[in-house]
């Protein structure tokens, strides 16, 4: 195996616009598979570390939700051979450390999280034509046209899934989907709220529907999010800047008969969603 020159979007510094260059991706090494990337998406993530939050790591290639074929293997990689259509992940798993046997959460103790911008033995994988070492963004980086991951950190999906699908499925999509079905475990027929009906409050959506829940209630305050989140399994949709100056937490006791919901869900990011009810009224659009 041979490095190959490809091109790359790189950051040079904290909200410096992104540079087309060509840059050098290493050959794969132990446990490490290099990815020849097919699509890639945007995540908010990606803008916070742009900004330089919360480590200022540059040049760096951005990017951790995308999807690639796995275009040739290091040593001692046995699970994934070349030609699999794999989307990248930011968290590894094991399977047997206490963490991944737990059933509670899946943030392996083995293959954590990535925050040094290198690979897990420390050195940079990407380098400027110029000889100079590029940060990773976790274990990976999409925002070039090959990357090299870990092997613990890719995820084998069916090729047949459209490409911009299965970009999504590496983050944002997943994440609320993942926190309806294996962290909350939502039971059939409960209520849910979802405040925020993005990628990842779109995928809660979709993780209630899945789950059997029988009232599903989207909120936004951007009207164009009520069509997705329809399709997707939404009973009910508000838009807090449309209801008469009230909150949303008094629309959505109005719709469960005084209730509440059994279960809410903040996937919006925004600092009045996660303070008292009365907050709720401050929502406006970002």
């Amino acid at each position: 195996m041979s490095t190959i020159i490809c091109k790359a979007a790189v950051c040079w510094g904290p909200d410096e616009p992104f540079k087309i260059e060509q840059i050098q991706v290493d050959p794969p090494r132990l446990g490490e598979v290099r990815l020849k990337i097919l699509c890639s998406s945007l995540c908010h993530t990606d803008v916070l570390r742009w900004h330089g939050i919360p480590q200022a790591l540059f040049p760096r290639v951005l990017g951790h939700e995308g999807v690639g074929v796995v275009e040739s293997v290091g040593d001692g990689v046995t699970d994934i051979k070349v030609g699999d259509t794999v989307i990248p992940t930011f968290i590894g798993e094991c399977g047997d450390c206490p963490n991944c046997s737990s059933g509670k959460t899946n943030l392996c103790r083995t293959h954590p999280v990535s925050f040094s911008g290198l690979m897990p033995d420390g050195t940079s994988r990407m380098s400027t034509a110029g000889g100079r070492s590029l940060y990773h963004l976790f274990s990976c980086s999409t925002f070039s046209e090959y990357a090299v991951v870990s092997a613990h950190y890719v995820t084998k999906v069916d090729p047949g899934l459209p490409q911009p699908v299965a970009s999504l499925l590496s983050c944002g999509f997943t994440t609320g989907f993942g926190a309806v079905w294996r962290e909350a475990k939502v039971e059939t027929g409960s209520s849910i709220a979802v405040f925020g009906l993005g990628g990842v409050g779109i995928g809660a959506v979709a993780g209630a529907k899945m789950m059997g829940a029988g009232r599903i209630i989207g909120i936004d305050v951007n009207d164009k999010k009520r069509e997705p989140g329809e399709a997707f399994g939404a009973t009910d949709f508000v838009n807090p800047g449309k209801i008469g100056g009230r909150s949303a937490v008094e629309v959505i006791r109005e719709l469960t008969g005084g209730l509440g919901v059994d279960y809410s869900f903040e996937c919006s990011g925004v600092a009045a969603c996660l303070m008292r009810p009365s907050n709720v009224l401050k929502w406006e659009a970002v």
